[in-house]
């Protein structure tokens, strides 16, 4: 449950509030009107720093009062990024406190204001919000549960980014349950209920149906797993003024052991969280529900588990997937593209504007760009630019890479139509997206987003979690292009 928000356009000459957060233009002196002036100067005089320093890192003091004021000067010249870090590490000063209120003052020109408010509104609701921890009961966090915002009032605005970060919270949330609380089965009855609740059309084609219709590249990961509970789920968005389809389709591997190419402790561990893609694909279908987008919207799921068994593919099989190609498995551990691939082919059957998958797919891409960006690769180069662009626009920073033909050679097979990848690794991430390629039908404009920054270390952008959410603010603002 999100805190509720109280937004006035006006700044009233005393704010009392215990816990209150002041967000100033950047510049090389106090505005005169500055909430608790005198308070920051006297700080700022006593640390021996200028006013414009705040810009590089923020603020707080006690009032005589007893209140915590924390104050951050903004840099508007810089990336919508740089300016919701600068606001969620002001907000994190007060949210440590664990209040039950906070309120907050926007300054600077009407630009200013709004970008300000957007940043500490939308970073006090993700980060206010605590994910559901399995900690003693000390240790459980106390939601906010109250904002009041003066210096901003645009209720359409605000609305919006509620959206947006009840869509960032569900991924976040999903992400973080423990393998044994979301098995494939208990994800799929997750999904269902979210379905009823939200409107959605809800469809499964499980293993049965899977192996009847060929799908033989999802059936390959998912036949390790002893419960036989796998399946892709379809769900659907419809709206009556929409005049575009844009299908989301997401990695939803529960727990990823690497089958017989067993994977190292070190990297077993999280392993977890490598359904992230699926749920960033919710978070963001959510949000678009939620804002009413008008478009229409294919949300397809792989969900499955990648274990060893005596039933789990090796290496070496040939298995023939849905749309009649065969792989030479050469990895066990590249399961994503596998589970992906039938699932591609079911959207693009369903001829769609425009197809984004998500997932947690390579190594590579995160030796190539680390926690702090994820990578995009696509059939458009158009599309690619644009994706950057939304990436800048939402504060969610995406980087481009190439996927040309002379790529392809590498998963030249000697027994099947293409090897499932190769055994050295050189740009993986490439040749994921080249292998994912050959499941698309009918040329259907494609984005794959390779989220190597679902885990960024301290947090990434507004939110301050290890598990970011990354995706669901930008496939919202690529909806909203729609």
């Amino acid at each position: 449950m999100l805190a509720q928000l109280t937004a006035s356009p006006a700044v009233p000459k005393a704010v009392n509030a215990a816990h209150l957060l002041v967000l100033l233009p950047k510049g090389k002196t106090l505005p005169g009107d500055a909430p608790h002036r005198e308070l920051l100067a006297a700080v700022l005089k006593r640390r021996g720093i200028k006013a414009e320093e705040i810009a590089e890192a923020p603020i707080a003091a006690n009032h005589s009062d007893g209140s915590l004021v924390a104050w951050a000067m903004l840099d508007f010249d810089k990336t919508n990024f740089a300016v919701q870090t600068q606001a969620r590490k002001a907000m994190q000063m007060l949210l440590g406190e664990q209040p039950g209120s906070i309120a907050i003052v926007v300054q600077g020109d009407a630009v200013q204001r709004q970008q300000a408010a957007e940043a500490a509104v939308y970073a006090a609701w993700v980060n206010g919000a605590p994910l559901p921890l399995h900690k003693k009961k000390s240790d459980q966090r106390k939601p906010l549960q109250k904002i009041t915002l003066y210096g901003f009032a645009d209720k359409k605005i605000f609305d919006a980014l509620k959206a947006q970060a009840e869509g960032n919270l569900l991924c976040r949330t999903l992400t973080v349950q423990p393998p044994n609380e979301l098995t494939p089965t208990l994800y799929r009855k997750r999904i269902k209920e979210l379905a009823k609740q939200n409107g959605w059309q809800f469809k499964e084609f499980d293993l049965k149906a899977l192996r009847k219709m060929g799908a033989g590249a999802f059936v390959a990961v998912a036949q390790g797993s002893h419960d036989e509970d796998a399946a892709i789920v379809h769900l659907r968005y419809r709206h009556a003024k929409a005049k575009q389809t844009v299908a989301l389709v997401g990695k939803g591997i529960c727990f990823d052991t690497g089958g017989h190419n067993l994977k190292p402790a070190r990297h077993m561990h999280g392993m977890h969280e490598d359904m992230n893609g699926s749920a960033v694909a919710l978070g963001t279908m959510l949000a678009a529900t939620q804002q009413k987008l008008p478009v229409n919207i294919d949300c397809w799921l792989a969900i499955a588990q990648n274990h060893i068994s005596p039933k789990a593919y090796k290496q070496n099989d040939i298995v023939k997937a849905l749309n009649g190609t065969t792989i030479e498995i050469m990895h066990t551990d590249a399961e994503g593209r596998m589970v992906l691939a039938d699932t591609l082919t079911l959207a693009s059957r369903e001829k769609p504007n425009l197809i984004i998958d998500f997932a947690t797919l390579t190594g590579s891409m995160h030796v190539a760009l680390g926690a702090r960006y994820s990578g995009v690769l696509g059939n458009r180069d158009a599309l690619l630019q644009q994706a950057v662009q939304a990436g800048l626009q939402s504060g969610e920073r995406l980087c481009a890479f190439p996927m040309d033909d002379d790529y392809e050679p590498a998963l030249d097979s000697k027994v099947a139509d293409i090897k499932q990848c190769t055994l050295d690794g050189e740009a993986d991430h490439i040749l994921a997206a080249r292998f994912l390629k050959r499941f698309l039908e009918h040329d259907v404009p494609w984005l794959h987003v390779d989220l190597s920054s679902s885990r960024c270390e301290g947090g990434l952008g507004s939110v301050a979690s290890d598990v970011t959410g990354f995706g669901v603010g930008w496939g919202l603002r690529m909806l909203q292009s729609r």
